[in-house]
């Protein structure tokens, strides 16, 4: 079977012929049938199976004909980094249409979008908070809407969109169609499936196992060596891209730093991060300018990089579910792929829940003449926050300096500093800005990418420390070199 088989048209074809595509993925050839057919569809999918094609084929050919310049498709995406890909991929595909798209989301400036938007595209491709904005302040019209897609769906209920999309629900025609597509099914996302979607067909495949071209390995180490071990494991395996998981941003972006004062051509991707910066590191992670990148869960949402050779995990996920969105982004493209795992003590019980779904042991490794018995330091050095910076406060202006500000609580006296005199200031104290003022105009103050990270919230039981005498558990040294330590060559 190749894509010629679902009678595009030849105008969409010649966008995926240039494009390389060849053979469907199986979610492909059974989704865009139906989709193409009108129907609603549930597609049950994990990362890297294909499933953008499902939805921008059938919405390119189904927007050819009718008027332009209305939005007749909206796709709702949980990051940024995933709504500039499928934007990536409608531009790519539908290169010899002339249909218009275009991204909505927060974090850059609302006038570009207004203007945009104003001069008329066919299809938004948008994050929840910036698309209700839009629709709050009416610059975006979806009277006109034919097809609504919800992507990654679980990722938006982990990241807290669901009231989000239940709000934007109300300005969208009631007669559409309507694609839902998410790689698990909690129990509100179901419930949201069966509001929205009507007589859906439901379309699964590798809906919770990971892929089989991925080799698996768990390194025990106590919390304060796992930095230490990584650098000797980077060391001593043969990769061509690495992504690194941690669970927080501030983890995150100091393993990255610490990976460029150790030579690696390394970037973090988190949430704190300008849009400008966050996708300098997405590109050059592409095109190979960065071999490392350090992320969260939330942050690295949509990375879509067919040729990251090791997935490592600084820190195990929080759920089984997100191990597998995890190591799905190595072996890719019939090639394979390694998943290195640093755990805990701590982390055991959610290790045999990962195991009980590949349905085998996961291979323990050591690193030889790696010191494991190395004590932990007294306080955590590596990566305890950083103190926020004092708090300053008004005092009273002098009189006829203008408006007046209620007066600073008073300070307690000491032995070598007398009381302040009216209209001083401290050494450390100077006017707070309101608080209005650090709002965006016209927008709101968060960015979807970094709203609730759920999954980047330090676990109890965690926290760097563990005697200096305690050794990994249940390990057996590894055999040598090869594609990674101990794993023999491939």
């Amino acid at each position: 079977m190749n894509f010629s088989s679902f009678k595009l048209h030849p105008q969409i074809m010649a966008g995926v012929e240039a494009a390389g595509y060849q053979t469907p993925t199986p979610i492909q050839k059974q989704a865009i049938p139906p989709v193409m057919e009108g129907h609603d569809v549930m597609g049950l999918a994990q990362t890297g199976t294909g499933k953008t094609a499902v939805f921008v084929l059938p919405i390119l050919e189904r927007l050819l004909t009718g008027p332009r310049g209305k939005v007749r498709a909206l796709i709702i995406a949980p990051t940024r980094e995933l709504a500039e890909q499928i934007n990536d991929s409608i531009v790519a595909l539908g290169r010899q249409t002339k249909l218009r798209s275009m991204t909505v989301y927060g974090g850059v400036g609302l006038n570009p979008q207004i203007q945009k938007l104003r001069t008329g595209v066919e299809i938004i491709v948008a994050c929840p908070g910036r698309l209700l904005d839009h629709l709050n302040q009416r610059t975006a019209d979806l009277a006109h809407l034919e097809v609504l897609v919800l992507d990654e769906a679980d990722r938006m209920f982990d990241m807290g969109f669901l009231p989000d999309i239940r709000r934007i629900l109300k300005y969208v025609p009631a007669k559409r169609q309507t694609l839902l597509f998410s790689a698990t099914m909690p129990d509100d996302i179901r419930h949201l499936a069966h509001e929205i979607l009507h007589k859906p067909v439901t379309v699964q495949v590798g809906h919770t196992a990971p892929v089989n071209t991925v080799s698996h390995a768990l390194y025990p180490v106590e919390q304060h060596l796992k930095t230490a071990l990584l650098m000797e494991l980077l060391r001593h395996t043969n990769t061509e891209s690495v992504l690194i998981f941690t669970r927080t941003k501030h983890r995150a972006k100091r393993i990255g730093q610490q990976l460029e004062k150790a030579g690696y051509k390394a970037a973090s991707l988190q949430g704190n991060l300008s849009q400008n910066r966050r996708q300098e590191a997405l590109d050059g992670f592409r095109d190979g300018s960065y071999q490392i990148l350090v992320a969260t869960d939330i942050a690295a949402r949509g990375i879509d990089v067919s040729s990251i050779s090791h997935v490592v995990n600084y820190d195990i996920p929080d759920t089984v579910d997100a191990y597998t969105h995890r190591i799905g982004r190595t072996g890719r493209a019939a090639k394979t792929g390694d998943a290195f795992t640093f755990v805990t003590r701590e982390d055991e019980p959610l290790v045999k829940s990962i195991e009980r779904v590949l349905g085998e042991k996961i291979e323990r490794r050591t690193l030889k003449d790696f010191d494991y018995n190395k004590a932990a330091p007294g306080r955590d050095t590596e990566f305890a926050r950083p103190p926020r910076e004092p708090q300053r406060r008004r005092v009273p202006a002098r009189p006829g300096q203008g408006r007046t500000h209620a007066a600073a609580p008073a300070r307690p006296k000491s032995h070598h500093a007398g009381p302040a005199k009216s209209g001083e200031r401290s050494a450390t104290a100077s006017p707070r800005p309101h608080a209005s003022s650090s709002a965006p105009s016209g927008g709101r103050a968060h960015t979807p990418s970094t709203q609730r990270p759920h999954a980047s919230q330090p676990r109890p039981g965690n926290a760097p420390g563990g005697a200096a005498s305690r050794r990994s558990w249940g390990t057996r040294p590894t055999r040598g070199p090869g594609r990674g330590p101990g794993s023999g060559s491939r």
